[in-house]
């Protein structure tokens, strides 16, 4: 990906949804998905693009704002254009890029299933296409029995064999064992990460597969950001709505990240969410069933449901035109903005 790709409007949202140009310590908080979708919204009743906020003082932008100590923050953000520069360099360097809610290569599932809760910036490295690709999510608990490790391998193992890449959260247990089967079967991973990038684009192992094509990961959260707990639960949404089927291998009930994903997807209707049914399947899949979940005994490609709602999803970047492209996500962008208004 290059950083040649994110327009002038991707800029402005990097300054004001992200931290990537903060000075260490500085204390003005870049705005989240819930902020920014808000901030949208008035932008398109001021039919102001985003790009058009960059140079104005706080003065100006309380035309924007929701009040005075809004317009104040947004002019501390914007007024680090010089060191976004800088970053986005650095980061490019890394094989790192940022693609934002404004430019043509977000992901059209995200912003369709998403809506105000989308992240408006994504770091990604590797192929950012494959971020349209779909596939079958496959989460789990991080500790599980062989059983539930070979039933996940073994449904990744057939979404290879069938050209479908693996979504996951790139987590140790479930998620890695079904990133490693994928590899091993000559599949594809997109890889949702729950902290920054930046360290897993030093592993030797993943600038292979980044470089071959086979995988891309991605992230809401500064390259180079620690893991948290509230990372985690905060990524689990983009998982589900990045594939076309999830499935749940082992979970307990009432708690974990695996639990909270898989009920925010059954009461979103992201994607069918299949549960692997077993004689010694956790408590956690049976309430997942009761709860709407669809049973799954054979490990393999669950098929979407007939009447299922499936996003319909723009053809590959590489086949149109930059000029169409940037049509494309103009539109888009504009019409995003103005359902967040009428919502």
């Amino acid at each position: 990906m290059s950083m040649a790709s994110v327009s002038d409007d991707g800029r402005a949202l990097l300054l004001l949804c992200s931290s990537v140009a903060s000075a260490r310590g500085e204390e003005a908080r870049p705005f989240g998905p819930k902020g920014w979708a808000r901030l949208a919204g008035r932008l398109q009743e001021q039919r102001l693009a985003p790009a058009g906020l960059v140079g104005m003082t706080a003065a100006d932008l309380e035309v924007v704002a929701k009040d005075a100590v809004e317009a104040e923050l947004m002019a501390r953000l914007l007024a680090r254009s010089g060191q976004l520069a800088f970053e986005l360099d650095r980061l490019a360097a890394r094989g790192i890029g940022a693609v934002t809610i404004a430019d043509e290569g977000y992901p059209t599932r995200l912003r369709s299933r998403l809506g105000a809760e989308a992240p408006p910036v994504l770091f990604v490295a590797g192929d950012d296409g494959l971020l349209e690709a779909g596939g079958v999510a496959i989460v789990g608990s991080r500790d599980v029995d062989s059983v539930a490790v070979e039933f996940a391998q073994a449904v990744a193992a057939a979404a290879a064999r069938n050209g479908l890449p693996v979504v996951s959260g790139g987590a140790r247990g479930v998620d890695q064992q079904a990133m490693q089967a994928a590899f091993e079967a000559g599949g594809r991973v997109i890889g949702i990460l729950p902290e920054g990038i930046e360290r897993r684009t030093r592993e030797a192992s993943t600038r292979v597969a980044l470089t071959d094509g086979q995988a891309v990961i991605a992230s809401p959260y500064h390259p180079g950001a620690g893991f948290t707990a509230g990372a985690a639960m905060g990524r689990n949404k983009l998982v589900y709505a990045l594939s076309d089927v999830a499935v749940v291998i082992a979970s307990a009930a009432e708690s974990g990240g695996t639990w909270a994903g898989a009920v925010e997807a059954l009461a979103g209707r992201w994607v069918p969410v299949f549960v692997r049914q077993a004689d010694n399947m956790p408590d956690g899949n049976r309430r997942l069933i009761d709860l709407g979940g669809i049973p799954m005994e054979t490990a393999q490609v669950p098929e979407v449901p007939a009447g299922w709602g499936v996003v319909a999803v723009a053809p590959p970047v590489r086949s149109r035109s930059k000029k169409q492209r940037a049509a494309e996500a103009r539109a888009a962008y504009e019409q995003a903005t103005l359902d967040l208004v009428d919502s």
